[in-house]
């Protein structure tokens, strides 16, 4: 009788060691990127022995690639929005939000990944070339349709995903810089909101999507 609750316990310890070395790993990776991380400073600030660290994940290699792969998870579930719904303003509208949303509870995957990309994507080269293309090439084609319809103008299909990647990723990315422009404050809920609605506004004006 005994079992199924130990077993429990166990599983329970081993998802928040996970958690914990993942969330430190995240730490250590955006300030010092993947060569001057290392495994010790992250077992250290994740609380945690170095060898139950090694456990877990065996290399450090195998870290930053569960890192990369959770903001790559996070970015294709917003991206489902637009599978959910077949108007633009309801789908854009939807992913927008997502992605800004992610920014903000997760930017510091998305710093590592854009650390990533400006060095030449040695390490997320298999994403891309396997996973993130196929989905742009559904997408420039579904936007595509949309323009064919007359729901928006005779854009970039291509071009458009780029720059909703490029303002949405910025309040990740550039998190240190808004909060210094907003008196050394992150933004609070009321701007996050404003932030939100402005940027979607923008984008779905510009493609004609609403008036």
């Amino acid at each position: 009788m005994r079992t199924k609750p130990r077993t429990g316990r166990k599983a329970a310890i081993r998802e928040e060691n996970e958690r914990a070395i993942v969330r430190a790993a995240e730490q250590v990776f955006a300030e010092h990127g993947y060569q001057g991380a290392t495994t010790g400073e992250i077992a250290e600030r994740a609380g945690v022995p170095k060898a139950n660290l090694h456990y877990y994940f065996p290399t450090k290699d195998d870290l930053y690639q569960e890192v990369l792969g959770r903001i790559f998870g996070f970015w294709q579930e917003a991206a489902d929005a637009l599978d959910d719904q077949d108007h633009p303003v309801e789908a854009l509208t939807r992913y927008i939000g997502k992605k800004m949303d992610i920014s903000r509870a997760e930017p510091l995957g998305s710093k590592i990944w854009a650390q990533e990309i400006m060095h030449g994507t040695p390490t997320v080269h298999e994403y891309l070339e396997k996973t993130l293309k196929g989905w742009t090439r559904s997408r420039v084609a579904m936007l595509e349709r949309w323009i064919a319809d007359g729901h928006i103008r005779a854009v970039n299909a291509r071009y458009l995903l780029y720059m909703i990647w490029a303002t949405t990723q910025h309040y990740a990315d550039f998190e240190g810089q808004i909060s210094i422009l907003n008196g050394g404050r992150p933004l609070s809920d009321a701007q996050w909101g404003e932030a939100k609605k402005t940027v979607t506004e923008i984008i779905l004006r510009g493609i004609g999507a609403i008036e």
